[in-house]
């Protein structure tokens, strides 16, 4: 459900089937168009039939996919060993048969299905690319949202930060009378920081590990990317570098970039 929530999906997990129709109707008058549900089968009675209840969703003339995960017996008894969950159909006797009771339960519902997908030998990692190279939609939002924050290390470290890059070797802009009370969003300070002699270099250095690092986040599948750029105020250097690598990186595919400056905010 992660994996569709990021494809930009209204996600609605373990949801009893008698509800479906209810829940498809708030959607449709929320304008929602992505809805993503995993129906609880274990339910049965008043809480509906999930065949039943995908018959009536069709009979509406609203289009869906069934997605329909399985997997080999001795998977699933290894799986329920590993997280020492309780098989919803063991009534004390073998976890082997209280497999087959539920394959034969849900038979028809794997029957209705659009996508039949043995999870046996898939990874998290795979099962997630597959999600999304299913169920993307070229209306989908971008897939990775890169959020290029700069901060000062004297107020902490952004505890969200997956990446973090130091740039108080930089000469310091905060000594120079003229601007001190400047940032590293104005004119002045990046023409200080332009004339230094490390900086291009830098950026070339840093431009061209996140060329290489971005497409292997999108590509796994990541949905954010958090890239921390330090000074020691949070107010010059690293609000420069930032800016730098916010408009550098908007030419990447795949991606959505935002830039903001921790410290310029709180200030």
């Amino acid at each position: 459900m992660k994996s569709f929530e990021d494809l930009g999906f209204y996600c609605c997990d373990n949801l009893p089937p008698a509800v479906l129709n209810d829940l498809v109707t708030l959607a449709e008058r929320a304008g929602i168009d992505r809805l993503a549900v995993s129906l609880d089968v274990c339910v049965h009675g008043a809480f509906g039939e999930a065949p039943q209840v995908l018959a009536d969703i069709a009979a509406r003339g609203i289009a869906f996919d069934v997605l329909f995960l399985e997997a080999g017996d001795e998977t699933i008894v290894r799986r329920y060993s590993e997280t020492r969950r309780r098989h919803p159909r063991d009534d004390g006797g073998s976890l082997h048969e209280a497999i087959r009771r539920e394959r034969a339960e849900l038979a028809a519902l794997r029957a209705a299905a659009t996508h039949l997908w043995d999870t046996s030998h898939l990874t998290q990692s795979t099962l997630k690319a597959r999600i999304m190279a299913a169920f993307e939609s070229h209306d989908a939002p971008e897939r990775l949202a890169v959020r290029v924050v700069a901060f000062g290390f004297k107020f902490g470290l952004p505890l969200d930060a997956d990446l973090v890059f130091d740039v108080r070797f930089f000469l310091n802009p905060n000594y120079v009378p003229e601007l001190k009370e400047k940032t590293g969003a104005d004119a002045a300070v990046a023409d200080f920081m332009e004339a230094l002699p490390e900086t291009e270099p830098f950026l070339t250095h840093l431009f061209g590990m996140l060329d290489f690092l971005v497409p292997l986040y999108v590509e796994e599948g990541k949905s954010r990317l958090t890239i921390a750029i330090g000074c020691t105020g949070g107010r010059h250097r690293s609000v420069y570098v930032a800016r730098r690598l916010a408009a550098h990186l908007e030419a990447l595919p795949g991606i959505s970039v935002s830039c903001e400056s921790r410290e310029l905010v709180s200030a």
